[in-house]
């Protein structure tokens, strides 16, 4: 039997429910709590603005950091430069910049691509898109909050050269990685779930970010438009996309499909994309989320666990590694944000209650 729910109490349960299952931080964390400053925007509920503004200003100072790749989320990163952005955490503004500058001057590889910054991979210029989301939307916000153009440019430019590199010129789906593998210039052979979205999502965010008088405002248009042409050949009959996109035996992966979900949402509300054509693509992804990815208590199943060019030996990165050495699990850490992203994007393109039914998933 099918109720209606709300996608805004969809994204608030999803996150509560996180914070029963662990403390919100490391990575997957601040994925979620870039969704938790949306939603206390868009709702205006006091509760959830005062929410997000307490659980982001716990940085730098009141967390037990792990060691990061990207030093942007030692000071909560896209969430806290949403809500400094848009005027809800104004004494953060300095930190904002401090960070923003160590980004700007983080290790990049030959072709200025921000790379694993470890000192003893440093010589082997690792570079892998997941990248994107973590500097793109940081350094957008931070520049546009900050009135500082440059941290604008270094946020476009680290999504376009890392499109450039890991584009796919047969079917324009996303490799991850370079630099994992005994061959340090091989490309990874994945079309990675999550890693789409990491990708498409930096793309997103310059649209809704950038003012559109800028030159690459469509630039990342055309980008967005290859990239959604791209995705929606490969939507299952679930509205989902699979671990490795372009492969049909491949399982259906949630988190990539929030991600690539929320990116199609944004690009639609910017007016990128036809409406007729991919109006009914984002729906079906929102809908399959809540049908096959959600539980009725918001506990989350079918997304990949931690996946940075799997494998070992002579399969490291490859697509059998992709779908054979990672695995999904329920309230895996990485599904929450992602999830939540795409219901506060069904909001925001009027899709405000979605179908709902009481089931849990053995």
């Amino acid at each position: 039997m099918k109720t209606q729910i709300r996608t805004l109490d969809v994204a608030y349960n999803v996150f509560c429910r996180f914070e029963q299952c662990a403390e919100v931080k490391h990575y997957p964390g601040l994925v979620a709590l870039y969704a938790l400053a949306q939603l206390a925007v868009v709702s205006q509920n006091p509760m959830i603005v005062s929410k997000a503004q307490k659980l982001l200003g716990r940085y730098p100072d009141q967390i037990d950091h792990p060691r990061y790749n990207f030093e942007s989320y030692r000071v909560g990163g896209n969430g806290r430069a949403y809500l400094v952005m848009n005027g809800l955490d104004d004494a953060a503004r300095d930190l904002l910049r401090e960070y923003a500058e160590i980004t700007l001057h983080a290790p990049v590889d030959a072709n200025g691509i921000q790379c694993m910054p470890a000192p003893e991979r440093l010589p082997l210029q690792q570079v892998w898109i997941d990248v994107v989301t973590a500097t793109t939307p940081f350094m957008v916000m931070a520049g546009i909050a900050l009135d500082e153009p440059k941290y604008v440019d270094y946020g476009i430019e680290q999504c376009f050269k890392m499109y450039d590199l890991f584009e796919d010129p047969q079917n324009h789906l996303l490799h991850q990685a370079r630099g994992f593998m005994a061959d340090v210039n091989a490309i990874s052979e994945d079309h990675w779930s999550r890693g789409n979205g990491w990708g498409i999502i930096g793309l997103a965010d310059i649209l809704q970010y950038l003012p559109r008088t800028d030159a690459r405002w469509e630039e990342a248009a055309r980008r967005m438009r290859r990239h959604c042409e791209a995705l929606r050949q490969y939507q299952t009959a679930h509205g989902l996309w699979r671990q490795s996109i372009a492969c049909e035996l491949a399982w259906e992966e949630s988190s990539g499909t929030g991600l690539i979900a929320y990116s199609m949402g944004v690009a639609l509300r910017m007016g990128v994309l036809d409406g007729a054509t991919y109006f009914p693509v984002f729906q079906k992804a929102v809908q399959g989320l809540a049908d096959w990815c959600l539980n009725a208590d918001f506990s989350t199943e079918r997304s990949c666990r931690g996946c940075l060019c799997p494998g070992v030996g002579a399969e490291k990165g490859t697509l059998k590694a992709y779908l054979c050495d990672v695995y999904a699990y329920r309230n895996e850490p990485h599904s929450f944000g992602p999830i939540m992203l795409a219901m506060i994007e069904a909001h925001k393109n009027g899709i405000r209650e979605i179908a709902w039914k009481e089931k849990m998933f053995a």
